[in-house]
């Protein structure tokens, strides 16, 4: 489906804006899924300033949801209505270490971010070096794995808010809780600090040795895939859960359930968005019929259904 074009009412309200505007733009490439619809406009800032000149002109009624490199998300094959802002390595994704302190913009990988660590002999970070994803969404879902979480090392972190106002917030301001921050979703963070603790190179890149091979080994990385798809119920595993309710391989049109790891979903190489998340939700529906769990979407599922 095609989405009215207002890029250039937008255009002629901003006539200082830096960034691109693009309408009706196809979203599945920017996915790790490679499935969903298209944003009716997608916005990539030139800076910090450009996207607060942005987010503070933009007619408040329109909804704006924010993407990284797409590796924990389903869009919808309706598309999204409104704006999607995509931040640009180029402009947001600087990192650089200095004493205990890793500083970098949201568009970093998280795996950068491990590494400009390592290479300061800075640790505490390794964890960072098994997340397919970036900063901005570690700070927005406490990312976290291989026993270490965004809030463990986050100093703090600079969002623009929907007027154009810029924050920075503590590590208390986060209120982080296990796959998900307390700040209001309207926030779109931009860069962040994180300390660590000085140590010897040699044990951080065991370390990292032990982050990557752990993944090579037990997730399907090299699939289109958007990593754990459900949370971890209290005190239990969710593929353990997938697994006792006999949803190993299942499958539902293009997607199917990981052989290799049961909370990993896959796009087998025609799937659509609504073949992906109706496979998570009789997923869900076994589990709870096996095991009286329910388990709860860590994939992010933007959009409008068809």
């Amino acid at each position: 489906m095609a989405f009215p074009d207002i890029t250039p009412d937008l255009k002629a309200a901003m006539p200082q804006l830096r960034g691109r505007l693009l309408a009706n733009q196809s979203l599945a490439e920017l996915t790790w899924f490679r499935v969903g619809g298209p944003a009716q406009v997608l916005f990539t800032p030139a800076d910090e300033d450009d996207l607060a000149y942005f987010l503070k002109l933009l007619p408040k009624e329109l909804p704006v949801y924010v993407v990284g490199v797409g590796s924990n998300l389903i869009v919808r094959d309706g598309g999204m209505e409104g704006v999607v802002i995509r931040l640009s390595p180029r402009a947001f994704g600087e990192t650089r270490a200095e004493g205990d302190i890793v500083s970098a913009g949201t568009a970093a990988l998280d795996k950068r971010v491990a590494e400009t660590a390592a290479s300061a002999d800075i640790g505490g970070m390794e964890f960072f070096f098994g997340i397919p994803g970036t900063i901005g969404g570690a700070l927005r879902m406490n990312a976290g794995a291989n026993g270490g979480e965004t809030k463990d090392v986050l100093l703090d972190a600079v969002g623009i808010g929907r007027d154009g106002t810029r924050h920075v917030f503590s590590n208390a301001d986060m209120k982080f809780v296990y796959r998900n921050s307390g700040v209001d979703p309207s926030i779109i963070f931009t860069s962040a600090r994180f300390r660590g603790k000085i140590t010897d190179t040699e044990t951080i890149r065991a370390r990292m040795n032990e982050v990557q091979n752990h993944r090579e080994t037990a997730q399907p990385i090299r699939e289109k895939t958007g990593g754990s798809t459900f949370k971890n119920p209290p005190g239990n595993s969710a593929w353990k859960l997938i697994d006792a309710a006999g949803c190993r391989g299942l499958r539902v049109g293009g997607a199917q359930v990981s052989e290799m790891h049961c909370n990993f979903l896959i796009n087998t190489g025609n799937a659509t968005g609504h073949d992906i998340e109706t496979l998570g939700e009789t997923v869900r529906e076994r589990v709870k019929a096996n095991s009286g769990i329910e388990l709860h979407w860590e994939i992010k599922r933007i959009g409008i259904p068809v």
